[in-house]
């Protein structure tokens, strides 16, 4: 797999591809299809879509930025699966103005939650554009690990401005409008209908390693890479997550389900 397995973006992708490709391949097995229907909403020029595609998998990508569909659509071509790539544009809001209801295996929600003026309602439409044993992946946001950078930075007051404020924010210069807590995020997919069946911290410790010991250190990366996927499964670090992936399940994949592995 090329786009999420490059050595820097690895970092941030790693845990994430890992329980997303255990997924895909159970809805494979359990639908006996060797090529399922997925929906990358917010998917941008394609870091998670082509190498889904490249699975063998149908992707349509819905995305606001016509510069970022258009860099989807060179990169699916030079990885040589532009006939199962189709990018369109659109956001949460209004999804089914440009893809179908009900109509997908997976759908990918990565990066989107946050800039939603309702979470909630971001949630469920996502939800809907599932079919009945469909799989959400959901990518957000965590309010824990935005308060520990701010403070090992030695802003402390904005630490304290997000770990008090309810959207997550440490201040009006905070890009982010919303960020989440683990039982947050559980708590909207399940309030979707949606089976819990995992949780992962994304970007532990990433973020906090200061990137020439990664990129000059023998061996750093992969080392780096092991304790990410390795923490990544214990609830204790979640909480100082830079960002949280929640799989969600609709019934029929539940019952089929095999708990993800994350491979070290």
């Amino acid at each position: 797999m090329s786009d999420p397995m490059r050595p820097r973006a690895s970092l941030r992708t790693a845990v994430v591809w890992e329980v997303l490709k255990d997924a895909l391949d159970r809805r494979v097995k359990a639908a006996g299809r060797e090529a399922l229907d997925v929906l990358d909403t917010g998917g941008g020029s394609g870091n998670f879509a082509v190498p889904v595609a490249r699975l063998g998998h149908r992707v349509t990508v819905v995305d606001p930025s016509p510069n970022a569909l258009f860099a989807l659509e060179r990169r699916a071509a030079e990885a040589g699966v532009e006939d199962r790539v189709q990018g369109v544009q659109g956001d949460a809001h209004g999804l089914f103005d440009v893809v179908e209801r009900g109509g997908y295996d997976a759908v990918l929600c990565h990066g989107v939650l946050e800039y939603v003026d309702s979470p909630a309602e971001g949630v469920r439409n996502v939800v809907d554009a599932l079919r009945p044993e469909g799989v959400l992946s959901l990518l957000a946001a965590g309010l824990g690990g935005a308060v520990l950078s701010r403070a090992l930075a030695g802003h402390f007051t904005e630490a304290r401005h997000a770990l008090d404020d309810p959207d997550g924010r440490w201040g009006e210069g905070d890009p982010v409008p919303h960020r989440f807590t683990t039982e947050q995020l559980t708590a909207l997919v399940a309030g979707a209908g949606l089976h819990v069946a995992a949780v992962h911290g994304v970007r532990v410790f990433a973020d906090l390693v200061p990137g020439v010991l990664v990129d000059t250190e023998p061996g750093a990366l992969e080392a780096l890479l092991k304790l990410e996927a390795a923490a990544a499964e214990l609830a204790a670090f979640h909480s100082v997550a830079t960002q949280l992936h929640v799989l969600g399940e609709a019934r029929g994949a539940a019952e089929d389900r095999v708990p993800p592995v994350v491979h070290r």
